[in-house]
């Protein structure tokens, strides 16, 4: 085996498009958060200059070492989810339920940031609750994914039994998931943030999928305001919401990640039924090779499933 075959650099020039078109989209979304965001920011430190200035000259007892000082204590009420208003204190974070609600968003690698563990034992345990966590939660939804999608499967057989229309019934029962899933994920919990959180509809949304996408930024987070009183079953309905949000979205963005291949496996055979005169045999290409072998490895299919062709069928996640 010479190093062409060892390296696969017939598929380098493939891997180097991609990762060029994958450096220009971010560019690009740095750009346009540039334009969006940079101005804004600017004005919003003029504003926060002006509001220091305001406040020593109104407090005029109150020199820098004094307003640092009290930045500081404002900090560390907000890091341990202290209300500084009014003559009242709160639970903190670390109730049973936001506790809980964190363990959710550490195996899940959502981390908004708002709340961490600040004791040595606790940072060793969250090492070791993460390390073993993580894989767990991607067992989990990945068998509740391939449930979901069961279900889906098999309502869209009954159709096709009684209607005899297979493409249509497909497409059908995948718009209706798709819409069913952004209501019952989205929409619902939309109402829901905006009337206990005192958000608008758009940061709700954008919330939302923020959350279930596990980007987690942290600007925005549900069950986190001191100074509101939150439901006992708020937590609870937050932590379902998430792990169920999760499996449904992560079914979705596989869905949309099979639709793309297989356009892309569409072009590609025009492609080659148009101009393709270098007279090499299809089971000789790297990247149909490639391509076959991540088509079985996808998703982390046990072997046993592999060899059972209509079990395997019903049950991976990117199958149409």
């Amino acid at each position: 085996m010479g190093i062409k075959e060892i390296f696969n650099l017939a598929r380098v020039p493939s891997i180097l498009m991609l990762g060029v078109v994958y450096v220009i989209y971010v560019l690009i979304g740095g750009v346009v958060f540039w334009k969006l965001e940079g101005e804004l920011g600017e004005k919003d430190i003029s504003a926060l200059l002006m509001n220091k200035k305001k406040l020593l000259t109104t407090y005029p007892c109150l020199n820098q070492q004094g307003l640092e000082t009290v930045a500081q204590v404002v900090q560390d009420a907000s890091k341990v989810g202290l209300s500084l208003k009014g003559n009242y204190t709160t639970d903190g974070f670390w109730k049973f339920t936001s506790s809980a609600v964190f363990a959710a968003t550490v195996v899940t690698t959502i981390g908004y940031g708002n709340m961490s563990p600040s004791s040595t034992a606790g940072q060793i345990f969250c090492v070791f609750f993460a390390l073993f966590g993580i894989p767990l939660n991607m067992v989990v939804l990945n068998r509740v994914g391939k449930y979901m999608l069961a279900i889906e499967r098999n309502i869209s057989v009954f159709l096709e039994e009684k209607t005899g229309r297979r493409r249509c019934m497909r497409f059908f029962v995948h718009l209706v998931s798709y819409l069913c899933g952004s209501v019952l994920f989205f929409v619902v919990p939309m109402i829901v943030f905006q009337q206990h959180e005192g958000w608008t509809h758009a940061q709700a949304i954008y919330y939302c999928f923020i959350t279930l996408s596990t980007i987690g930024f942290g600007d925005f987070v549900a069950d986190n305001n001191p100074d509101k009183k939150y439901p006992d079953w708020y937590s609870v309905l937050m932590a379902m919401w998430i792990f169920f949000g999760l499996a449904w979205l992560a079914l979705v963005i596989n869905h949309s990640i099979d639709i793309l291949e297989r356009l892309n496996a569409h072009f590609k055979e025009r492609r080659q039924k148009q101009g393709d005169n270098s007279g090499s045999p299809e089971g000789s290409n790297p990247d149909t090779q490639m391509e076959e072998e991540d088509e079985i490895k996808k998703f982390h299919i046990q072997p046993s499933l592999i060899s059972s062709g209509m079990n395997q069928q019903n049950l991976n996640i990117t199958d149409q």
